[in-house]
């Protein structure tokens, strides 16, 4: 039996590498079609050339409203449609104390990580009116524990949470379902820079202690389904073994 992603079009942001990369080809593999998003042009452009016809690459920063909007136009005219969004695009950087941070480098975080993230959800909209959709953003526990150095990262997920719960009272009862996940500590290059920085917890976490990004992506691909219905309006976690179970991770 076809998987329900199968025919549907994927917008993913920060899918240059790490979980948004592994995401691209997990639904690909699917039989979904995909639009890789991402300041990096080089690299999503190989991984559109690695997955083939089902995949086009559109350079985007998401802080940008009128970049995310056109990457979505581009995607309907050479899909046909736009039915998933993906918000993974995040960064991390400067980790550093309130004291310390610099303002212009903290709002940058809260650019991506959160105005990037309701950008990709209000361009979204006029495209799933009258059909439904998907809107899933990445969540993280930061979004209800405070982090030393993090104070950008936490506040931004936080946000996004709320977006993700407000998202789905206005939206949720015309057919586009919103979500976040969870995902815990991935083996990504965000962990080697939170390892460099040396700074909370998290740094001192050894590489094994981290999943791969294949969990992630497999989980998003099962979000997408009615099995994860009961979760909209709020975060999974990937921590959570029930999760594990039911995605088929373990």
């Amino acid at each position: 039996m076809a998987h329900a992603v199968s025919g549907k079009v994927v917008a993913i942001s920060g899918a240059s590498r790490g979980i948004g990369a592994a995401t691209a080809r997990e639904f690909a593999s699917l039989g979904a079609k995909v639009v890789l998003m991402a300041r990096s042009r080089d690299a999503i452009v190989d991984l559109a050339g690695e997955i083939g016809d089902a995949a086009l690459a559109v350079p985007c920063d998401v802080a940008r409203y009128w970049e995310v909007e056109a990457a979505y136009n581009a995607a309907v005219d050479t899909f046909g449609s736009l039915d998933i969004v993906i918000n993974n695009a995040g960064v991390i950087e400067p980790v550093a104390r309130i004291e310390d941070v610099d303002p212009e480098a903290w709002g940058q975080v809260i650019d991506i990580n959160l105005k990037g993230t309701f950008n990709g959800a209000r361009a979204a909209l006029p495209h799933m009116a009258g059909k439904g959709g998907t809107i899933i953003g990445i969540s993280s526990g930061a979004a209800t524990n405070a982090l030393e150095g993090w104070s950008h990262y936490c506040s931004s997920k936080a946000a996004a949470l709320m977006l993700t719960r407000c998202l789905h009272k206005e939206m949720g009862e015309k057919g586009v379902r919103a979500l976040g996940l969870s995902p815990g500590t991935v083996a990504t290059q965000m962990q080697k820079e939170i390892k460099a920085s040396g700074v909370n917890p998290v740094s001192a976490l050894n590489w094994e202690d981290h999943i791969p990004p294949e969990w992630p992506a497999k989980t998003l691909a099962w979000m997408c389904t009615e099995a994860a219905d009961a979760y909209l309006g709020g975060d999974i976690s990937l921590r959570d073994e029930g999760i594990r179970k039911a995605v088929g991770l373990i």
